[in-house]
């Protein structure tokens, strides 16, 4: 691992892919907390809010070295440019698995308040459908398709992303088998649901997924845009 730092942007030069790209800009509204130690380095985990176009806003899980931030100091409120990769993984909840997922990040510039230009919220995924795609309208006639990557890691690791199509693109992506190789631009959401625990409990939960600009199916090279 190496680490770069120009002015107060610094780099973390690790396991750079290509095939998945990451750049958000937001406020950090919450406090490093440590997550966990590989290899001697620590990663440290918060919240970041971005905004979009329309004024709402996604709240973001950031995962982060202590090479890159330091973790003692109150960043709450300040404003970052984020630069990495959108990862995931299972954990234990109960007799079932969930899946978690949170932006890898490997470049982080410090802005400290709102700048004069929108937020940035870019996603770049070259990946393979792993599982069916789920195609549905909504009452006004909205089309719809779900789908799920699986984006490669180097050493046979995997990343598996919720990514949600539009229009076109969802009739493409509905048109999709297992196994498709795809090219996915667009930006990382939050929403938040209710999750039924019981017949008279349930509990507020927020889902993350990638919200589909474009998609290209590769082998084809058919580009659809939303």
């Amino acid at each position: 691992m190496t680490i770069q730092r120009k002015e107060n942007f610094k780099i973390m030069s690790v396991e750079f892919i290509e095939s998945n790209q990451v750049s958000i800009m937001g406020d950090i509204v919450s406090p490093f907390v440590f997550k966990c130690e590989t290899h001697g380095t620590k990663f440290y985990k918060a919240k970041v809010n971005v905004r979009r176009n329309s004024g709402e806003i996604d709240i973001l899980p950031l995962v982060i070295s202590d090479e890159l931030v330091d973790t003692s100091q109150e960043y709450t409120g300040q404003f970052v440019l984020i630069n990495g990769q959108y990862r995931s993984y299972n954990q234990q909840d109960g007799d079932k698995r969930r899946l978690k997922l949170f932006i890898f990040g490997q470049g982080v510039e410090l802005i400290g308040k709102e700048p004069d230009t929108a937020a940035a919220n870019h996603i770049f995924l070259d990946g393979y459908i792993c599982k069916e795609p789920l195609y549905r309208e909504t009452p006004l006639g909205r089309r719809i398709t779900d789908i799920l990557l699986a984006v490669n890691r180097p050493y046979g690791e995997s990343d598996y992303i919720p990514c949600i199509c539009w229009g076109k693109g969802a009739e493409l992506a509905a048109g999709l088998e297992v196994g498709a190789h795809v090219q996915i631009v667009g930006r990382i959401q939050s929403r938040e649901y209710m999750k039924k625990l019981t017949e008279t409990e349930a509990e507020k939960r927020i889902a993350y997924e990638v919200s589909v600009k474009s998609i290209l199916l590769v082998n084809e090279e058919e580009n659809t845009k939303k």
